[in-house]
């Protein structure tokens, strides 16, 4: 391999940063061809050339189509004018080089020898980024020969979705920087400022903390802001003007360091925000290389890599405060941090970096394309790869599933070709996504994996590998002052006597008979399951005997675990959670059998401490990287039919088999399998569902879940997994995502999640930042913190819709509904759309239940077209 052909959404001439370091050095062993995003210009579509350093053409087309960049209507155009700058430049030994995905479509009429994508931004919270870019990116990493990284954020998001995943952090041009520690060179646009002087060079966009730089500007007016960088993206009338506030424009590399040399500090504003989550500043380095104080907000790659040598502020006080004291830093602290920034640059240099890649990608050639590439370039060799979303206004497919979460991933990947997944959010998972901030992974409530089935067991090794992480479990319940084991009728070793004495007798008495001195309790029998958090963990009993099924939820309590428990636990637990009278709930839900408490386990539990978990799953496994999302994402490599990501649908017509997404596109279908909730999927139809199939989908009832999310300034809180609290705390259970895996946190930080049901009948006593200082105050409360823990960030997940109510009516509404769309070939799978309670490994067997379904209907479909 002789070429390389790369495709870049950053202009060569742009501010001069990884691309052109990069591929500047490995023009010395590859001829490249540097093809940049069009240009718009009126006439025929023609391609502009030029040599801008050695061994280097860019490519830049200018095409008479207003479309942005990559835009799949540019695709034709741009297609016709990289192959003839391939045949004019005699390209015909290349690999391919992406800076974006979006530019995939392209290497469809090319014959790469292998393709490399260097992911050094994330692009997707970017403003204005592409709708299609999501799933751009996860067909890439289906065909890429090897994917290099800007940063460790970027590393930790995708080294579980790709085989050969490395981590090349911006590197610096040293001798080039170091000369911005001379004063002598010092810019004279800056030399005539006053001092101090602060500054930063780079892109001026989303990225930057205007109101930051204002507020230093306002409460220093004798310090002197340098910003010195081009204005991209955002409106040049929203940024900070005042007279010691100095736009510079863009400015040619070579004259960073002189601006640099006039500083007497450097700062990096950014924001912190979606499109600053996973950045890794090249300038960083470069700031250091002329032994500059750095004063930077809190960006994750920053803290990580240099975090010994950088100040950190986000507030604007404290910002100030950190600048003054760089700004006086005592010599021999000075002299400690110029000595620790030179150590950290001399360990590293684009020329290194450049070095190491060209080996990699040498090795990687040996092996050709991969499967996948090659089944995407040579359509003839195999059965297709799943297709990038296009942004054609009707398409047509013989199976439609709504919805990307577990049972809609399981059913496409059962199904295979021919079905196309419409999913609303910008990555797959629903309830099962996960979210990073600031170094925490945190997943839409706590999610694990425990099965008895062995397709399931096979599925989870299928899905994530060696990338998996197997413990014992550690579930607590917080009453009466004291933690105990989970489940409460097993442990009640730790409680005040006088609970002890109750739940004893009220257990003898479930299986005896009333004793004359308690005549609290319903007479009768236990339940099938001895599950009292009524959440699908419960520990199974040993003895059993024929009962009269319980006629509700909270009869079932009393007969399966007797007063006691159901007085301090069972009742307030559940009513707390289910936020509706447990009367109005039936049972079916938890099983067929009737057995009786388990005594002997009872009263051994309340002698002494349990000293091991109970239940079925009392060993659990997470993924070890990438929290439960990388369950999710394990599907995509191996779903063989489209995918379409942020499709948020609109209206679901059954007559005339086609679904309209708010953006107007149109999707056809033959059968159609809808995991959206099922009172969602009728309000779709409108008018097309009958009166009465309206009615029974709006008295469907549910129960939404708010999580709050606390990143705290501690590396350990607790041993414990999850811990239920059936009294006055705001939260009925609280998650401690950061012991699911020691990935799920940053170094020095620990996540932990707080569960808030709500509904109408229970509304959420709060919101916001107000709703973050209830769980806070409670979590001290109950000791899992301590008031001087600090929170190094929050954030508020919102399931509308969490838990489904058995109500008395659920089963006969939910078949009325099911009957009715059988006419129309929509088949309802998973826990919203079959309003059933299914942990995600239910819902994996949903969905390739659902699949098969489907796949009978079609060739009954088939069938009777051809008769």
């Amino acid at each position: 391999m002789n070429e390389l052909v790369v495709f870049s959404h950053l202009r060569w001439d742009f501010v001069y940063q990884r691309p052109q370091q990069i591929l500047s050095r490995l023009a010395r062993r590859y001829r490249v061809l540097f093809v940049e995003e069009p240009r718009y210009a009126a006439g025929d579509p023609r391609a502009e050339l030029a040599s801008p350093a050695p061994n280097v053409t860019v490519l830049t087309p200018h095409t008479p189509l207003t479309a942005p960049g990559f835009h799949d209507d540019q695709i034709p155009l741009l297609q016709k004018l990289v192959g003839q700058a391939l045949a004019r430049e005699h390209f015909d030994d290349y690999g391919v080089w992406l800076y974006t995905p979006m530019a995939l479509p392209l290497l469809t009429k090319l014959a790469p020898k292998i393709v490399v994508y260097d992911c050094m931004d994330e692009l997707t919270a970017f403003k204005a980024a592409p709708r299609q870019l999501v799933q751009r990116e996860n067909a890439l990493l289906r065909v890429a020969n090897v994917v290099f990284c800007g940063g460790p954020s970027l590393y930790e998001a995708r080294r579980g979705r790709h085989f050969n995943v490395h981590l090349f952090p911006s590197s610096v041009d040293r001798d080039h920087f170091a000369r911005g520690g001379d004063v002598a060179i010092t810019h004279p646009e800056v030399k005539a400022l006053s001092r101090p002087r602060l500054g930063f060079f780079g892109v001026l966009d989303e990225r930057l903390d205007v109101d930051l730089v204002a507020a230093i500007a306002e409460r220093r007016p004798e310090w002197e802001i340098c910003l010195v960088g081009p204005v991209v993206k955002i409106d040049r009338a929203t940024l900070p003007r005042a007279p010691n506030i100095h736009y510079f424009g863009q400015r040619d590399y070579a004259d960073l360091p002189s601006f640099l040399a006039g500083w007497d500090l450097a700062i990096l504003p950014f924001a912190r925000n979606e499109a600053t989550r996973c950045i890794s500043p090249t300038k960083t380095l470069e700031y250091m290389a002329a032994g500059r104080s750095i004063v930077s907000t809190s960006i994750g790659d920053v803290e990580r890599l240099y975090g010994d040598v950088v100040r950190f502020a986000d507030t604007p006080d404290d910002f100030v405060a950190a600048c003054e004291a760089a700004l006086v830093e005592p010599e021999a602290s000075r002299s400690e941090r110029v000595a620790a920034m030179r150590r950290i640059v001399a360990a590293t240099s684009w020329d290194e970096t450049a070095r190491e890649m060209r080996r990699v990608i040498d090795v990687a050639a040996t092996r050709g394309l991969t499967e996948a590439a090659r089944m995407m370039l040579e359509p003839s060799r195999g059965r297709k790869v799943p297709q990038v979303a296009q942004s054609s206004s009707s398409a047509a497919s013989s199976c439609l599933i709504l919805g990307a979460g577990p049972t809609g991933l399981s059913a496409a990947y059962h199904y295979g070709a021919g079905c196309t997944v419409l999913e609303r959010e910008a990555k797959v998972g629903g309830w099962c996504r996960s979210i990073e901030d600031t170094g925490f992974t945190f997943d839409h409530a706590g999610h694990i994996m425990f099965s008895d089935d062995p397709y399931v067991q096979d599925l989870y090794r299928l899905l994530l590998g060696d990338n998996v992480h197997w413990q014992e479990r550690e579930a607590w319940i917080h009453s009466k002052g004291v933690y105990t084991r989970y489940p409460f009728q097993g442990a009640l070793h730790g409680l005040p006597p006088e609970v002890l004495r109750e739940c004893l007798i009220g257990a003898i008495e479930a299986r005896f008979g009333t004793l004359a001195r308690n005549a609290d309790a319903p007479d009768g029998d236990g339940a099938d399951v001895k599950d009292c958090c009524a959440d699908a963990t419960g520990v199974a009993s040993r003895e059993s005997a024929p009962a009269d099924r319980p006629q509700n939820f909270e009869e079932f309590i009393y007969r399966t675990w007797g007063a006691g428990v159901a007085k301090h636990f069972a009742i307030p637990y559940n009513r707390k959670l289910w936020t509706v009278p447990l009367a109005e709930m039936e049972t079916s839900w938890l099983g067929g059998r009737v057995p009786l408490p388990d005594l002997e386990e009872m009263i051994e539990g309340a002698l002494s401490p349990v000293p091991k978990p109970m239940g079925p799953n009392a060993r659990f496994g997470y993924p070890l990287r990438g929290g439960f999302q990388a369950l999710m994402n394990g599907f995509l490599p191996l779903l063989r039919g489209e995918l379409v990501l942020q499709a948020d649908v609109e209206k679901v017509s059954p007559l005339l088999r086609n679904v309209t997404l708010k953006d107007g596109r149109r999707f056809h279908f033959d059968t159609l399998i809808s995991t959206l909730p099922l009172p969602v999927l009728i309000a779709a139809m409108g008018d097309e569902a009958p009166a009465e199939i309206r009615q029974a989908a709006s008295e469907l009832r549910h129960v939404s879940i708010r999580c709050v999310n606390l990143g705290i300034a501690r590396p350990h809180l607790s041993d414990k997994h999850w811990i239920y609290f059936p009294e006055d705390t705001v939260f009925h259970r609280v998650f401690l995502q950061g012991n699911a895996s020691p990935h799920c946190n940053p170094p020095g930080g620990f996540g932990l999640t707080c569960e808030i049901s709500y509904s109408p009948w229970k509304p959420l006593p709060a919101t916001g930042r107000a709703l973050v200082d209830r769980c806070v105050a409670d979590c001290v409360r109950v000791g899992l913190l301590d008031p001087s823990d600090g929170l190094l960030t929050w954030n508020e997940v919102d399931m509308p819709y969490a838990y489904v109510v058995y109500d008395h009516g659920r089963a006969e509404r939910v078949a009325r509904i099911r009957e009715w769309l059988t006419h129309f070939d929509i088949i309802l799978a998973g826990r919203y759309s079959e309003w059933e309670y299914y942990n995600s490994d239910h819902a994996f067997i949903a969905g390739k239940k659902a699949a098969e379904v489907a796949q009978q209907l079609g060739s009954s479909q088939v069938a009777a077209k051809s008769a």
